[in-house]
């Protein structure tokens, strides 16, 4: 491979040349834009053997990226990369240390006690819809942006801030210029709030985070923050659009709710929103299904490639919201797993049903060809969503 594969034939399902891949190998050589001789890997077994292999760094400075424009950015952000308290990118011990600080606000019983406000989050978003109007911009994008301001103590009157500065990190069409003005701009407003939560602390999770130096519960809030609320409205807005073209399947969702729980789990594995990465470096030479990557290395694994494999999944390709069992990858594997993954099942669990439930004659108000795919994005989905009933 001299590129890695972004152009999506179909746009709920990966790029066509990941089949004809796996179908060769798990494992593949490939030619990273700066030059650098590393790994693609398109299986599913030997993705879930590197994420859960602590022989294989997280650390950015030690990666090569594979998406061109990721990769040019990544030369000019020495000072986000290594960004204190930015765990997701950091290997034990350190990821270990801030991880702990954090795994008792995440725990699932934690999740669950927000269910109520979620639920009420949900029908007050609701109620906001009217025939013709953005799903994304009424109803996907604020009930994460709300909830997660709610659970940092972030004040959600300032999510213009943060929605467009992570909207700006995450382009891939954004330069390095680009991408540093929106880091300022969020770490800008990110330090004044956290000045004010030790001013006057409250009960929510950042002024719990009191004791972390300035700079480390910076990194920490910006991880929170900007995947808390982009990761599940992509889910959300791409789901919506998913089950509305696939009416059988929608059916499931709105009036069975058994279906439910197994539902949400299919729709993270089919949909696979994290499409170009993760990325790992070899900290020795590792054997992987038969390859020997040298230390020093960088992997770039498909996630939405491994969710498709065969190997793993009866009938990869299609979704079916009654798979059992479903041990999909969209929330990564090992030490790196997800840290918010249940407060993502229980807002899709709770909004997805009640928005069909609410509109059971919902529909696009656009042929599924013209709405706006996030193939510019780092995070997949769908920009707009017109919806009508």
């Amino acid at each position: 491979m001299t590129t890695f594969p972004m152009a999506r034939q179909r746009p709920l399902d990966p790029p066509d040349e990941f089949a004809a891949l796996r179908a060769q190998d798990s494992v593949h050589r490939m030619t990273y834009p700066d030059g650098h001789e590393g790994w693609l890997v398109t299986g599913y077994g030997a993705a879930r053997a590197i994420l859960a292999d602590t022989r294989f760094s997280n650390r950015p400075e030690l990666q090569h990226q594979a998406v061109p424009a990721r990769a040019e950015i990544m030369k000019h952000v020495k000072d986000i990369r290594q960004q204190p308290g930015m765990f997701l990118r950091m290997d034990p011990p350190d990821h270990t240390r801030y991880r702990k600080l954090l795994t008792g606000q995440f725990t699932v019983r934690r999740m669950k006690s927000l269910e109520p406000r979620i639920a009420e989050i949900t029908e007050e978003r609701l109620a906001a819809m009217t025939p013709g109007c953005d799903l994304v911009k009424v109803f996907a994008l604020p009930i994460p942006s709300l909830v997660i301001c709610e659970l940092l103590g972030v004040p959600y009157e300032d999510r213009e801030i943060f929605q467009r500065s992570s909207e700006t990190m995450l382009s891939l069409e954004t330069d390095a210029e680009g991408v540093l003005a929106a880091a300022e701009e969020l770490a800008g407003y990110l330090y004044g709030l956290i000045a004010r939560k030790r001013a006057e602390p409250d009960e929510a999770l950042l002024s719990g985070l009191l004791d972390l130096e300035d700079d480390e519960l910076l990194g920490v809030a910006i991880l929170l923050l900007v995947a808390g609320h982009e990761t599940t409205a992509n889910m959300l807005g791409l789901g919506a659009f998913t089950l509305l073209t696939n009416p059988g399947q929608l059916e499931l969702m709105r009036d069975d709710p058994s279906a439910v729980d197994n539902g949400v789990e299919e729709l993270l594995r089919y949909l696979s929103i994290i499409h170009a990465g993760p990325v790992r470096a070899a900290l020795e030479d590792v054997e992987v299904d038969g390859h020997l990557i040298r230390a020093g290395e960088s992997v770039t694994i498909s996630i939405p490639s491994a969710n498709r494999d065969s190997g793993a999944f009866a009938g990869a390709d299609d979704l079916d919201l009654t798979r059992q069992p479903n041990h999909h990858l969209s929330f990564g594997h090992g030490i790196h797993q997800c840290l918010g993954q249940q407060l993502a099942r229980i807002e899709m669990r709770i909004a997805l049903p009640a928005l069909l439930r609410r509109f059971p004659s919902l529909r696009l108000a656009c042929e599924p060809s013209e709405v706006p795919m996030r193939s510019d994005m780092a995070i997949y989905g769908v920009h707009s969503l017109p919806v009508t009933w």
